[in-house]
């Protein structure tokens, strides 16, 4: 595991206990050798992470779309920079480079890419880590609702399991070092007699 990518909120104006945990893991990734891999942006969560990474001498690699690639969006201050012709070769992009994947608290953007690649990981398209960092109970509603959907059959047991979530950095970083995927993932296309209930 050496290049970590961060989904987290780019919004302004946000409260310091965020912020304070997005500069943490950056500090920790930087600590243990990491590369930052992100979404290249200079404001709220996005800019506070790298700056981290970048201020404790580690490394941090941006992957923007063309249409966020602004001197008010996009972070001037990158080991590297890559510009991609629109979001869905951002995201494709960021998750070929990445080793693993962290969700800071973010809104609508962060909520879709952790599912994305969470998904990704249900159908088999990746055997990554993943994470949440749960800063100051952010994503406990979201946990619950994981959870709720598990218990009515939405979602196997198993993929409950594909990822990890902690409060603090390096317990979550130690448990992405250690992670092995579930056994039983292909159950959900291979289904069986007993599996056309619509699980998934």
């Amino acid at each position: 595991m050496e290049k970590i990518c961060v989904y987290c909120g780019s919004a302004d104006n946000l409260p310091d206990r965020y912020l304070e945990g997005a500069r943490t893991l950056g500090a920790a990734l930087a600590r243990r050798g990491l590369t930052l891999v992100y979404g290249a942006g200079r404001t709220g969560l996005m800019g506070a992470v790298a700056d981290a990474v970048l201020e404790n001498g580690g490394k941090v690699i941006g992957v923007i779309p063309e249409m966020f690639y602004t001197p008010v969006l996009a972070h001037a201050g990158l080991t590297s920079l890559e510009i991609t012709p629109d979001m869905h070769t951002r995201k494709a992009r960021m998750a070929e480079i990445a080793d693993a994947f962290i969700a800071l608290p973010g809104g609508f953007g962060t909520f879709e890419e952790f599912f994305e690649i969470l998904t990704w990981a249900q159908i088999g398209l990746h055997r990554k880590p993943i994470g949440l960092l749960n800063v100051a109970g952010y994503y406990d509603s979201l946990l619950a609702m994981v959870e709720h959907a598990r218990s009515e059959g939405f979602i196997y047991e198993e993929h409950r399991a594909l990822f990890q979530c902690e409060s603090q950095p390096d317990a979550l970083l130690d448990a992405l070092t250690t992670y092995t995927p579930p056994a039983g993932l292909e159950r959900w296309v291979e289904r069986e007699a007993q599996g056309t209930d619509g699980k998934g």
